[in-house]
């Protein structure tokens, strides 16, 4: 095969992998945008804040070293809710029913129909678990977010790269002899 054939052919297939990764960071960068768009707005219409600075809900070790840097904030990213779920909410719940989840509360109100206390705490830890997940949910696509805006990042280095390289392909391909095949030597004849 001639070697301008060879490196015109590899240059065109760089020139499609750079495109290829030029759309693809574009699309990762769209979907970093509808994840935290959405887990912002969807997080801000709730109106959670955090405890003001100094609050006594903010006393405890299992939440305050947690949650003491969101002090009075509005709740509005993965990472927040991410801390106010495990940190505030989980605390909380740990105390609802002696560290009983929902589910093992649920049953023994099952087996004790008429014991107003476990029912009450059924719904207590109903409500609580229900909106810790749905904030945990939020956290979740808030790092899928993170993870595109970085693999988008990435496309956007790793198509640079290519079409530099690219771009040095098609020039080296202009500079080799028409008649230079791969595998065998060029031979130059010595000056006399």
């Amino acid at each position: 095969m001639k070697r301008r054939t060879f490196d015109g052919l590899l240059s065109w297939a760089g020139l499609a992998i750079t495109v290829i990764l030029v759309l693809s960071g574009g699309a990762l960068l769209v979907a970093h945008n509808f994840a935290t768009s959405n887990v912002n707005k969807n997080l801000t219409a709730q109106k959670i804040f955090f405890p003001p600075a100094g609050d006594e809900a903010l006393a405890s070790p299992q939440i305050g070293p947690y949650l003491n840097k969101y002090a009075g904030q509005q709740l509005t990213t993965g990472a927040q809710a991410e801390a106010y779920a495990n940190h505030f909410i989980a605390v909380h719940l740990s105390e609802v029913a002696d560290g009983k989840t929902y589910s093992e509360v649920s049953n023994l109100s099952r087996a004790n129909p008429d014991d107003a206390v476990l029912a009450e705490q059924v719904q207590t830890l109903f409500r609580g678990e229900t909106l810790r997940g749905l904030l945990l949910n939020a956290y979740a696509f808030g790092v899928f977010g993170t993870i595109a805006l970085w693999a988008a990042l990435g496309a956007f280095v790793g198509a640079a790269v290519m079409g530099l390289l690219t771009v040095l392909g098609f020039i080296h391909s202009r500079r080799v002899s028409a008649e230079e095949e791969i595998g065998r030597p060029t031979v130059v004849a010595a000056a006399a």
